[in-house]
């Protein structure tokens, strides 16, 4: 293997990215660039880059990818009414594919010889990061400290920066959180402690950014979500970003109780794994971009979208954004939201998102002459319908008497 000098590293400024920062430079002799994202996980960013002074690091990217996070990755997934396992509304699954791309423009730019990350050997990260980084660049090496070294308990890690002075706030890390977390503007989630029990019921104050449903407010909340080619563009008729449609959906949702789930999913690297996430803003976009389809969406393209979107989901949790398929899934589905234009009034209560109406005043397919239960005057003949049921039962009434039914 050649001498690597200079690796990129996802640097968040904790203690395990802040430890194999030390690492890289001890085990390989190497140059650290490290790289912060903000993607709206509710923490501030700008003390990784004073850690990362602090530690002598010379390059230092710390960048605000809000914007490009939402309108870039989630808008395009939820396109597709994206959910893996009939649960899972992939919120950390859809962070990968932006990190890893920004980890290799960035080994690009300085000139890198590697990109590192922090995930370990046992999830899904490890396998979306990398996939992703191979298909942008793929001669690039990739450093996974969790793969090769011998710290594998807290413990380990503390006496390791206790060490080598690495900044920790120890009292702070002394003390060891019940749960491994990972957020940003599209969810929280929890693994570990007592979740890796799956009959255990999560404690009430692990969750974050909800109220329990039974503790929501006793009045519902009303919002109307503006639909235009399939993404949301205005709430309550105010026309705003991606970014702020999820922070706003994040805030009401979370007031209501909206978006709790508790799941046992299927790693793509073959363990079954249980977690909690929260995934208020998503909770509300799924069945609201449903009801914008329902009313627009010819019935065949909604139902071939629907065949298509457990395929899609799976991608994207195992991985595969940046793959060929994907990303021609991607064009087929973004061509069907052409009309996917209107209005969504949505009735949030106690941890129930509910459609209360939907209106197109440009793309509707719903013809109220055709569908009334009143007098049509004509629009449309009953007996048509005679003819049609006789000639899909002709292969059921063929097999009938051939057999003896």
């Amino acid at each position: 293997m050649s001498k690597i000098n200079k690796v990129v590293l996802a640097y968040s400024g904790g203690l395990d990215t802040s430890i194999i920062l030390k690492w890289l430079r001890d085990v390989y002799d190497c140059e650290v660039v490290t790289f912060t994202a903000d993607i709206g996980q509710g923490e501030e960013v700008e003390p990784a880059r004073a850690k990362a002074k602090a530690m002598g690091v010379k390059e230092i990217y710390v960048e605000d990818l809000r914007e490009e996070f939402a309108r870039d990755y989630v808008f395009p997934m939820f396109r597709a009414n994206t959910i893996y396992e009939g649960e899972y509304l992939l919120g950390t699954s859809i962070a990968r594919p932006l990190i890893a791309k920004r980890l290799v423009e960035i080994a690009n730019e300085t000139g890198a010889d590697a990109i590192s990350h922090g995930a370990t050997g046992k999830g899904n990260d490890q396998v979306r990061f990398e996939l992703g980084a191979y298909a942008l660049k793929p001669d690039v090496k990739v450093i996974a400290p969790w793969r090769e070294w011998d710290l594998l308990s807290r413990e380990k890690l503390m006496a390791y920066a206790k060490e080598h002075d690495i900044p920790v706030d120890f009292a702070k890390a002394g003390k060891k959180s019940p749960y491994s977390m990972d957020a940003n503007s599209l969810h929280i989630s929890y693994e570990g402690g007592i979740l890796e029990d799956p009959w255990a019921e999560p404690e009430e104050d692990m969750w974050r950014w909800t109220v329990p449903p039974e503790k929501a407010p006793d009045t519902p909340a009303y919002v109307e979500l503006t639909y235009r080619h399939g993404d949301i563009v205005a709430i309550d008729g105010q026309e705003t970003s991606p970014a702020r449609v999820m922070e706003i959906l994040n805030k009401i949702g979370g007031a209501n109780g909206i978006g709790r789930d508790d799941i046992v999913e299927n790693r793509y690297v073959g363990m079954k794994s249980r977690g909690c996430y929260e995934t208020p803003a998503g909770t509300i976009m799924l069945k609201a971009h449903r009801a914008m389809e329902s009313l627009t969406l010819d019935r065949e393209v909604m139902h071939l979208k629907d065949e298509l979107m457990p395929r899609y989901a799976k991608l994207i949790y195992n991985g595969y954004w940046w793959s060929p398929e994907r990303r021609m899934l991607q064009t087929m589905i973004d061509a069907s939201q052409e009309h996917v234009n209107g209005v969504v009034r949505m009735k949030l209560y106690k941890g129930n998102v509910i459609v209360a109406g939907r209106k197109s005043d440009t793309d509707s397919l719903f013809d109220e002459r055709i569908a009334t239960f009143e007098e049509d005057e004509g629009a449309y003949d009953q007996k048509d319908a005679e003819g049609f049921i006789k000639l899909n039962a002709l292969r059921l009434r063929i097999a009938a008497r051939r057999r003896g039914a």
